[in-house]
């Protein structure tokens, strides 16, 4: 649901909490338990004031039954462990239940990111992600197991509170329970304007949270290009917003309460009078007004609670609202039943009449077919934006084809399973990105179950064992985020080694090479050769001496091949890959 939506919701979305109830049921076991001590929670602290009655009329009053004040006195002791005990399992059980929900609520929702696409993570900040991974789950799952549950005990003991009081003398009752439906059409309003009010903050806050990812990412260029001063502005225009908006929240917030409060106060008021009266004309006894009062305070306690919990899953709606969202994202990529996942590729690949866009009406590939035989080098090369990188994602089916289809040995790629087609996959990217952990870990990455022989062959195979080695700890070298203590040739040699130790049937290069200095370009070229050796291979191509020796170069321009041939064939053209070949060694030449 989108941020626009959230503000013509009026109040609590009764869909959205059943189904987070729904989720919460997974639970039941524990949610049962937890449901049988609030009760019995509930039902001791109803006995208690029938309790201090019996004394009152019984013993101090009326001076009967005084042989059976040792009795009492050990009953009254009992229930009084017995609820201590009570409040211990409530507050342990409670506390399992939100952990376990927090933990189910962050797979299931870690699960859903894996599988939705690229188009996903194009129109969705890291940062809005994150907010709704931490803070929003975590705020959901204080609300089912501190709130949505408490709730259980205030409605149980409100419940045995009216029904004692009705059968005791139903008219000081109703002095209590009259204001019971005017403390309704208040909380209805409160609970709209809190509401309303803490959406614009979760939203402010997504996009305060974003920025955060987005300076921390890009720091590098931000001091580079000395915009610090505006960044802080637009920081602060945020945070001044989110400080506003906040303040609005906690006024509605703080204003419920108090009138809860009032409100509870005027009964009491009017119980003593009305009550007081009836004790002085001998047609109540002093023990049923002490019982009264000790309810009605009782009674508004778990209505407070009540409110509260109300104005806390205002709040927390907005938060469910978006953890749901997530959840609910449409996965353009449909996997299939894994029928056929351990049929080797072998790598014929063909692009069939595919057409692709982002933007409806913004066609990046029109018509698009390309034919690459098994063990095949293809090359692809063209001015930026033409679709080369378009042509790679759709081949890794990061995105499907808006029409036509992609074959590999001559099945649509979408009949087949995308463990089928990632696992045999080596992809390497323009800018490495390594993970945390070890050196020998991340060559590993694409093939867990490999000997560390294995790794050091990899790494040997294209030159990233000699750099290694002169590491401190060689292998089992620490990887700091991103690889920040390696250099850019550096992390690419290890991206190289772990595409070769993954042993795949089939290699992308998107401008491996494209950030590399002249003092790794040489290295890396063998490494290639040797990764290329005997697969399936498409290589986009920024330097173009590194492509010189595939066996397809294809030109591609708006969407389409407009040359295609191997590098003698092309240059003999003197046409466009010509220029674009020509051009590039003039400029180094300058």
């Amino acid at each position: 649901m989108d941020d626009q939506e959230f503000s013509s919701l009026p109040s609590l979305d009764q869909g959205l909490w059943k189904r987070i109830l729904s989720i919460l049921w997974i639970f039941k076991r524990d949610v049962l338990i937890l449901f049988s001590f609030m009760v019995t929670l509930a039902l001791g602290d109803v006995i208690f004031p029938l309790f201090n009655r019996f004394a009152l009329d019984e013993f101090i009053s009326a001076g009967r039954y005084l042989d059976r004040i040792p009795l009492f006195a050990s009953l009254y002791v009992m229930l009084i462990v017995v609820q201590t005990f009570m409040v211990y399992l409530f507050i342990k059980q409670a506390g399992k239940i939100e952990m376990n929900f927090a933990y189910h609520m962050r797979k299931v929702s870690f699960e859903k990111l894996q599988r939705l696409s690229f188009s996903y993570y194009d129109t969705h900040a890291s940062g809005w992600i994150l907010s709704r991974m931490t803070s929003d789950i975590n705020r959901l799952s204080e609300i089912v197991s501190w709130g949505l549950l408490d709730m259980v005990w205030g409605l149980a003991m409100m419940i045995g509170i009216s029904v004692v009081m009705l059968i005791i003398n139903a008219y000081l009752a109703l002095l209590v329970l009259v204001m019971v439906p005017v403390l309704y059409v208040i909380a209805r309003y409160f609970q709209k304007q809190i509401l309303k009010a803490y959406r614009d903050v979760r939203k402010i806050n997504s996009m305060i949270t974003a920025d955060f990812s987005e300076m921390i990412l890009g720091i590098k260029s931000i001091k580079t290009l000395a915009i610090e001063p505006k960044r802080e502005k637009s920081f602060s225009t945020l945070a001044t917003s989110m400080r506003q908006k906040s303040i609005r929240s906690a006024l509605f917030s703080s204003l419920f309460m108090p009138i809860v409060f009032a409100f509870a106060s005027i009964s009491s008021a009017s119980l003593l009078s009305f009550g007081g009266q009836a004790v002085l004309v001998g047609t109540l006894g002093l023990g049923t007004l002490l019982l009264y009062v000790q309810y009605v305070n009782a009674f508004f306690e778990p209505l407070r609670n009540i409110a509260r919990i109300l104005a806390e899953m205002q709040m927390a709606q907005a938060s469910a609202e978006r953890v749901l969202s997530l959840l609910d994202a449409k996965e353009d990529i449909v996997d299939v039943s894994v029928t056929n996942e351990h049929i080797p590729l072998k790598g014929d690949i063909v692009f069939d009449n595919v057409n692709f866009h982002y933007i409806e009406g913004e066609n990046v590939l029109t018509d698009f077919n390309l034919k690459i035989k098994a063990g095949q080098t293809v090359a692809l090369v063209g001015e930026s934006g033409g679709g080369k990188s378009t042509i790679v994602n759709l081949l890794c089916r990061f995105y499907e084809p808006t029409s036509g289809q992609i074959l590999i040995d001559g099945i649509n790629i979408q009949e087949r399973p995308l463990s089928w087609l990632r696992s045999s996959l080596g992809y390497v990217l323009q800018t490495p990105h390594l993970f945390m952990g070890t050196i020998a870990s991340n060559i590993a990455y694409g093939r867990p179950n490999a000997s560390l022989e294995d790794i050091i062959s990899a790494a040997k195979a294209v030159h990233a064992h000699d750099f290694i080695m002169k590491l401190e700890k060689g292998y089992d070298e620490p990887v700091l985020e991103g690889g920040a203590k390696l250099s850019v040739g550096e992390k690419q040699l290890i991206s190289f080694a772990r595409a070769l130790c993954a042993n795949p049937s089939l290699i992308i290069l998107d401008e491996a090479t494209a950030s590399i200095d002249s003092n790794h370009e040489a290295i890396l070229q063998d490494a290639i050769k040797t990764l290329l050796k005997g697969k399936s291979a498409v290589v986009v191509a920024h330097r173009l001496s590194t492509i010189v020796n595939a066996d397809l170069i294809c030109v591609i321009s708006k969407g389409r091949i407009v040359e295609s041939g191997t590098h003698n064939e092309l240059i003999n053209l003197k046409k466009r890959y010509y220029e674009l070949y020509t051009h590039q060694f003039e400029q180094l030449d300058d």
